[in-house]
């Protein structure tokens, strides 16, 4: 783990691999997340992987809006700055997805090649006005935001309820664990509740993610979950045709394992490869 100075503070940058083994990879996590999103993906990936924890969410929780995509698009260029890294292979899951578009359509000449992982393509808009359906479309994600917890078994136990995480495995738990802060039996996770409503608004309706989107080349590899968040048997992007990329369906693979199950990890490190 490392620091790097961005506008308001440090933002928390996760180091895998030897930084002197082939083109670095930049990873971007989703929208209530953290950098060990990538754990697994690392794990089978030959080469560096650099990935930072988004302003508002783990080790940069503490960082102070504004947010959306621009922002985090912008801190992840200081990232490559800081690390003296030229150009990398870029790479978003989810909301990093939006992230990591329009990263590349404002800075191309740092962007080796992008790959979306189950984000970066228009989605479905929100019912009603936005925050107040963060709770019913992203679910349990969010919900944590608000609550607190006795102890991390008990946080563990949440998590291994969500119907995503029917497998439990140690990177998951791990993840979990990560994302708390405070002291029992007032644990809390470390997500900015400002920051996701900031970014669900941004990503949905927000000019920038959309005018990177359509800016993108129609070869750009999207790996699409072939499940949905809950792990419905609708995806969260339910036909292919309408993401307009080269999309690849990864079987065996909801919104969450397609990073954290081994079938979805490696068909992610496959991507990046060389």
């Amino acid at each position: 783990m490392s620091d790097v100075r961005v506008a308001g503070g440090t933002l928390a940058v996760a180091t895998w691999g030897n930084p002197d083994h082939g083109l670095p990879v930049l990873a971007i996590h989703g929208i209530t997340a953290s950098h060990l999103a990538w754990a697994e993906v690392a794990a089978r990936h030959d080469g560096p992987i650099v990935a930072p924890d988004l302003r508002g969410r783990g080790g940069s929780s503490e960082l102070p809006g504004p947010y959306g995509m621009v922002a985090h698009a912008e801190d992840c260029v200081a990232v490559l700055d800081a690390l003296g890294i030229e150009r990398a292979t870029v790479v978003g899951h989810s909301m990093g997805g939006f992230v990591a578009s329009v990263l590349t359509q404002r800075h191309p000449d740092r962007v080796h090649r992008l790959v979306l992982v189950d984000g970066g393509a228009p989605l479905a808009a929100p019912p009603g006005d936005g925050p107040a359906d963060l709770d019913t479309l992203l679910g349990p994600a969010v919900r944590r935001l608000s609550m607190r917890f006795g102890t991390r078994a008990e946080y563990r136990d949440f998590w291994r309820r969500h119907p995503a995480f029917a497998e439990w495995t140690p990177a998951i738990e791990s993840y979990v664990d990560y994302d708390l802060t405070g002291a029992e039996p007032e644990l809390r996770s470390r997500v900015s509740h400002a920051a996701v409503r900031d970014d669900f608004l941004d990503l949905h309706v927000g000019a920038a993610p959309r005018d990177a989107y359509a800016a993108l080349d129609p070869e750009t590899l999207f790996l699409r979950a072939e499940r949905g968040l809950f792990d419905e048997p609708v995806p969260l992007y339910p036909d292919p045709d309408a993401v307009a990329l080269r999309v690849r369906t990864v079987p065996d693979s909801n919104h969450y394992t397609i990073l954290f199950g081994p079938a979805g990890a490696r068909a992610v490190a496959d991507a990046l490869a060389p």
